[in-house]
């Protein structure tokens, strides 16, 4: 058997991620690549951490991109900051905030779920409830934007009762970071993690992430050692940052950081609150389309993600078939339903370089002419 080259089709991506990538960010990954100790590439590290600290609206100096996807990210937060014992409020409301509570339990935690039903917000009226009753508790952890429900949190309001009862937060921003208002230090956020491949339009396999100053005294403060080495974030802190010479922790994925650092440059110059409008405004757009069509959405309107779109598939629609004609006929993906959603919805991303007045039309054009 003869292997060629591998040739992707170009897809329209409007799932739940990856999505669209930027052409110069595309551009960007082709540059040569070079050292990850070079002196030119630490600077552009340095770039790096600032345009970072723009996108999260934090000064925080520990503010980095994890070399690796989303999940990592998420686990950088509980292998440090959780400890054998630790008590820590989880808040469910769909499948990431399941996938906390793993995270606590298998760092030797103890997880106090605050469930909400899959759609909905995280109540802060539960949370509350929670910390009241759970004094012991030391980390409030929940999904600000939550990817399989298209649901946002409001994480101020939650930030605002973990500290209350002198809590840290860990806050899941993979989807958020970029589509709607994110205020890591107006809110007082504590360990916030995110994803390259949603609203920030870069290729997969990197977690922007950022810890405040509270959350790196917990981790120098530790008792044991962090359970992952890799992950273990006061061993990359030398990497990350000081003057000069950097210490080797490992090898960087030199072009993706190329990448991240073009896709943050392109949401500087557009602007947050311009990028975050824009996210708005796709959505409206598209709801109006959706809802011609009688495509009912999972998620009240003041609760909605405008980047992550739930809708009902209407009655006696095949779920598979539909997206595989979407997929095959017109090089369209969108996303199935997950968990308790899975065959019952579908996720239409509209995040980043996919949240275009073309994209929309060619998804509405698509879905009406496959129901028929």
């Amino acid at each position: 058997m003869t292997i060629g080259s591998f040739i992707p089709p170009q897809r329209t991506l409007m799932g739940p991620g990856p999505s669209d990538i930027y052409p110069q960010v595309l551009q960007a990954l082709s540059r040569p690549t070079i050292g990850h100790l070079d002196p030119l590439f630490i600077g552009m590290m340095d770039e790096l951490k600032q345009l970072l600290q723009y996108a999260f609206q934090t000064q925080n100096p520990f503010t980095i991109a994890v070399s690796a996807p989303g999940s990592a990210g998420m686990e950088a937060c509980f292998v440090n900051l959780v400890e054998p014992g630790d008590t820590v409020i989880v808040c469910r409301n769909g499948v990431f905030g399941d996938r906390m509570r793993e995270n606590v339990e298998r760092c030797g935690g103890i997880a106090v779920m605050v469930d909400n039903a899959w759609g909905e917000p995280v109540d802060p009226a539960l949370v509350a409830e929670a910390l009241t009753a759970h004094p012991e508790a030391s980390i409030v952890a929940f999904v600000h934007a939550e990817t399989s429900t298209g649901a946002l949190s409001d994480a101020e309001a939650i930030a605002k009762l973990a500290r209350q009862h002198d809590c840290l937060t860990i806050v899941d921003a993979v989807t958020s970071l970029g589509g709607v208002p994110l205020l890591v230090d107006e809110w007082q956020l504590d360990a916030v993690y995110s994803g390259s491949q949603k609203c920030l339009s870069c290729v997969p396999g990197l977690s922007p992430l950022t810890f405040s100053a509270r959350a790196i005294e917990k981790i120098q403060a530790r008792k044991t050692p962090a359970q992952s080495w890799f992950l273990d974030q006061s061993l990359v802190l030398g990497y990350w940052s000081g003057e000069g010479k950097r210490s080797y922790h490992h090898t960087a994925p030199v072009n993706s950081l190329y990448a991240l650092h073009e896709a943050l440059v392109l949401l500087k110059n557009e602007g947050l609150e311009q990028a975050w409008q824009r996210h708005r405004d796709m959505h409206q757009t598209l709801r109006a389309g959706l809802e011609a069509l009688g495509i009912t959405f999972v998620v009240d309107e003041a609760h909605r993600l405008p980047q992550l779109n739930a809708v009902y598939i209407p009655e006696g629609v095949d779920d598979a078939a539909i997206r595989a004609r979407l997929l095959n006929d017109y090089n369209l993906e969108i996303g199935a339903g997950l968990g308790a959603l899975a065959g019952k919805a579908w996720r239409i991303g509209l995040m980043g370089y996919a949240a275009r007045r073309e994209n929309v039309a060619l998804c509405l054009r698509a879905l009406e002419t496959c129901l028929k």
